[in-house]
């Protein structure tokens, strides 16, 4: 931290005269705060927040002593301000130092009335309030503090106010106004600088606020509004009138802005009636401005849950901060995981080179240097029995000394598993790494940790092995924790990052750690007793589960029905298992931000957990060949920074699935930087959340509304707003959606970019290269063996993909947004006017029906020959099995029909030879289709494209 005077200020601690000098310069350049303090003579127009402004580098702090400024208007003093701080220093960040989109949050008691009206009509400052309103009768009793005020001419919408009409408001209450309004407007809206008018009159003991808020929610706070602008957040002091309650408040952020772990919060965290009622009608009023806040009404009708009341005096003794580890990050890998293969497949999608290169990746970007290594160990026999029955261990312990068709016999008992001699020790030490990882982080050697483990665990079952997991490797650690701590530990799982072959989101969260855990995993089989509940039936309510996975209505792997919203635990458990099940394909960072926003965090905070365990699995990635999802690098990082605002930030990521190199490297790397406080990235512009997932998570919300109080009530039927397309404010600025905005994408897909960002032959070229050989080459994405088990229906569309027919312009064949390259930030896309429909495709590497294709006739193929049914040549495919001709859907839909008859799944286009599988309706390039892309044509026909 760098401590100055503010410009033109002497600085009451460093005596008359003293000045800046270069070196005090220099730190403040490299410093992650500033803190600036100003006397207590009357401050000048240009004074601290602008001084720190200038240093945009830094995640700034600028703190006024008095007076405050948020109520002053343009040409009056008001509410004991004469000069409006930040409205100045937003001005200032615009006009002088290019900033173009501003957010400006105010969590003072009163309503910063005076930079409302400021703004109210610039749709290029996002203001947001939550504040005592008390129905107008509290200060400063005007109508424009309530909820219907939301900006004026081309402001509208950019005026958020989120009005308290009760007193002893929480910390519940403050995070359900930030979790469900703010983050998703900010993350719509990329603000590139925020702006925190930081009043803390709602600390409990303050006289006049009356609200009974801790020191340490601010702080949880503050570490959520540094997930936006790269961690560009400026806090500049508003009011505090109890002396100690304000102290407490101030050091909480400039801890949290310092980098420490945001403090516990005491419970209850959940929201009171009259704070979701205040939300809820906020959301309700919004909704037609901003795509983020839409909601769908659940066929469930919601039950009420018990409130506790309100404390009335401040705690005993202020929160003293536990002492901090030594190393911020710990890192755990052992190259011997590298000796488990498949002796049968050398393509097998669960690669040996997965660890090896995430561990490269790291070395590459010098974050093995700045991590603390953590040895690797192997976990002993009777520690697997913590959650494997002891016959089922001695069994697999067996295969260490069985000859390769053994192991062959061996693996086929189970569901997609192989065996080698090696697999046991390397799954005994993926299972002790984890172990070494979570003591680490409880005994305060570490603050975080990763693991770099293989073969994954999350699939593993107490008595089978699954899913290339052998031994839970997640839940192991977790009674590990348990055993530490010498007590029973409570679980909480929730959701976490993949997609993958398990449910989907193969990445789950275990929240707890001397107290609470939050298992996260959905995997194989039973709810998340497949996984991380192994040795648990039922969960106990110690044990919250949240699981974020593709379920495809129980058609994607592993096609249960425990993975439903409806199933929620049993017993005592009922309540402590989530599941959001999507839908539908091609989830990505909008999705599981929306997930984490509106369930997986309420519910985490009000459980409360004291360790989180992140089952990290990246097959959600974009570019996965399996999990058929668009997860960013970026978005993965953003969700870990979530994370770590809980359990004291006490978490720990195990590697789980991923199988494109890149992707999966990627990834990880930036989940490693984000454990390490590094900015976060910015997403980019997010898309709507797709309808299925909208309805997904309205399902799972109606289910544990009865169970949670943080859910009551906020999907209720009467704040359904009919839905408009984006519209915005002005070119390239992010804003909120309009009413005279086109209707949106009837297939309830994501919208392509403006043809403005990037011409059609700079698409087709940049398309071109996604999905040439080389490329695919150079991402490491695996080439599947006919006999992967794990691999579902992988769609590729919306929430019905176009088929291969649809395609009357190779041009709606490209790449979803340069999946396979460096910088997966990139959006393609190509928008038919004809039909409005986006088409967005990724190839599968392989899909189980390629054996179908029979080989080529001697006489080879006739790209002009007319359809075999109707004679046309308007657009006609070749059936990869008998090869007939017939023409596609846009003609008479005869091949549609020899498909559907003859129950051959692959076709071939004509029009720009991409080969499409019915049954897995998506495009494949594969190997074993390449002869078809370059045979003796009898007739030579020019080739658009060939895959």
């Amino acid at each position: 931290m760098c401590r100055e005077p503010a410009r033109n200020e002497m600085h009451p601690r460093l005596g008359q005269g003293s000045r800046r000098t270069a070196a005090s310069q220099h730190r403040a350049s490299h410093s992650r705060a500033v803190l600036c303090a100003a006397g207590p003579q009357l401050p000048r127009p240009r004074g601290g927040c602008i001084s720190v402004l200038d240093k945009l580098s830094a995640n700034p702090l600028c703190l006024r002593s008095r007076p405050p400024g948020h109520h002053a208007h343009r040409d009056k003093m008001d509410g004991y301000c004469m000069f409006n701080h930040l409205a100045i220093g937003a001005r200032y960040a615009q006009q002088k130092l290019g900033v173009e989109r501003v957010l400006i949050v105010d969590w003072d008691v009163h309503h910063g009335q005076g930079t409302q009206f400021l703004f109210e009509e610039d749709p290029s400052v996002l203001y947001f309030s939550v504040h005592r309103y008390e129905q107008g009768r509290f200060w400063p009793h005007l109508p424009a503090s309530d909820s219907p005020a939301v900006g004026q001419g081309r402001g509208e919408g950019f005026n958020i106010n989120v009005p308290w009409n009760a007193v002893g408001m929480r910390d519940g209450d403050y995070l359900a106004a930030f979790l469900h309004v703010l983050l998703p407007v900010a993350f719509e809206f990329q603000p590139q600088l925020v702006l925190v008018a930081a009043g803390f009159d709602s600390v409990l003991g303050d006289p006049k606020g009356e609200m009974a808020a801790s020191a340490a929610c601010f702080a949880h706070l503050t570490h959520l509004l540094m997930a936006l602008a790269g961690g560009k957040v400026l806090l500049s002091l508003e009011g505090g009138y109890n002396l100690s309650s304000l102290a407490e408040g101030v050091c909480a952020v400039l801890r949290t802005l310092l980098g420490d772990p945001c403090p516990q919060l005491e419970p209850p965290v959940a929201p009171c009636r009259s704070a979701l009622s205040s939300v809820s009608r906020t959301l309700a009023i919004h909704e037609k401005y901003w795509r983020s806040l839409r909601r769908v009404e659940a066929d469930i009708p919601p039950e009420d849950v018990e409130e506790e009341p309100a404390p009335t005096t401040p705690p005993d003794s202020p929160e003293v901060p536990r002492p901090l580890p030594a190393a911020r990050t710990g890192l755990v890998y052992d190259e011997r995981m590298t000796e488990h293969y498949n002796m049968w497949d050398s393509q097998h999608p669960e690669l040996p080179q997965r660890v090896s290169r995430i561990f490269q990746r790291h070395g590459e970007l010098r974050l093995t240097e700045r991590c603390h290594r953590i040895p690797a160990r192997s976990a002993e026999e009777e520690e697997l029995r913590m959650c494997h029955s002891p016959a089922y261990v001695q069994r697999v312990k067996a295969t260490s000394s069985m000859k390769p068709r053994e192991l062959h016999r061996q693996g086929d008992q189970y569901n997609s598993i192989y065996i080698c001699a090696s697999s046991y020790e390397c799954a005994r030490l993926a299972a002790g790494s984890a172990f070494n990882a979570v003591q680490a982080v409880l005994e305060g050697e570490v603050q975080n940790a990763v693991a770099i483990v293989r073969p994954p665990g999350h699939h593993a079952e107490s008595d089978a092995a699954c899913g290339f997991c052998f031994f839970n490797s997640v839940a192991l650690a977790a009674r590990f924790a348990q055993r530490l701590a010498g007590r029973p530990l409570r679980w909480a799982g929730a959701g976490g990052y993949a997609a993958g072959r398990a449910w989907s989101l193969d990445s789950w969260v275990l929240f707890s750690a001397l107290g609470r855990e939050a298992v996260r995993p959905m995997g194989s089989g039973r709810q998340w007793g497949d996984r991380l509940r192994v040795g648990l039936t039922p969960p106990p309510p110690s044990v919250l589960y949240v699981s974020l996975h593709r379920y495809d209505h129980g058609a994607f792997f592993p096609t249960s029905e425990d993975a439903d919203a409806d199933r929620v635990g049993e017993g005592p458990g009922r309540g402590f298992t989530l599941n959001v099940p999507w839908n539908s394909p091609r989830m990505g960072d909008a999705e599981y931000l929306a997930a984490f926003h509106r369930l997986v965090l309420p519910i985490a905070y009000q459980f409360a957990p004291e360790l989180v365990l992140v089952s990290a699995g990246f097959d959600a990635a974009r570019g996965d060949p399996l999990g058929g999802c668009l997860v960013s690098p970026e978005g993965y990082a953003h969700m870990t920074h979530l994370l770590l605002g809980l359990a004291g930030g006490r978490v720990v990521l195990v590697l789980e699935g991923g199988y494109n190199l890149v992707s999966i490297s990627e990834s990880m790397t930036m989940c490693t930087r984000t454990l390490l406080g590094d900015p976060l990235p910015e997403l980019g512009r997010l898309r709507a959340p797709h309808p299925s997932a909208l309805q997904s998570l309205a399902r799972a919300s109606a289910e544990h509304s009865k169970y949670w109080a943080c859910l009551a009530n906020l999907d209720a039927p009467s704040h359904a707003v009919p839905i408009r397309e984006d519209s915005r404010p002005r070119s390239g600025q992010a804003g909120p959606v309009r009413e005279d905005s086109p209707p949106e994408d009837p297939t309830g897909g994501s919208q392509s970019p403006p043809v403005s960002e990037g011409s059609v032959d700079d698409i087709l070229r940049l398309g071109a290269l996604c999905l040439s050989d080389k490329a695919r080459a150079d991402s490491g994405s695996p080439q599947l063996s006919p006999d992967s088990a794990l691999v579902g229906r992988a769609s590729t569309g919306g929430a019905e993909p176009p088929a291969a027919e649809e395609s009357e312009d190779p041009r709606s064949l490209l790449d979803e947004g340069a999946a396979l390259l460096p910088s997966p930030s990139i959006s393609l896309g190509v928008k038919f006017t004809d039909t409005g429909m986006l088409y967005a495709v990724t190839p599968l590497p392989w899909c189980p029906h390629v054996d179908s294709l029979q080989p080529l006739p001697a006489a080879g193929l006739d790209a002009l020959a007319p359809c075999e049914e109707c004679g046309s040549q308007g657009e006609n495919w070749v059936c990869l099995a008998c090869y007939r001709v017939l023409c596609g859907r846009y003609v008479n839909q005869h091949m549609l029909a020899h498909g559907s008859i003859s129950g051959h799944p692959l076709v071939l286009s004509y029009a720009d030879l991409s080969v499409w599988c019915y049954t897995c309706q998506s495009y494949v390039h594969h190997p074993v289709s390449h002869p078809l892309c370059h045979p003796s044509w009898p007739v030579r026909v020019p080739l658009p494209r060939c895959l």
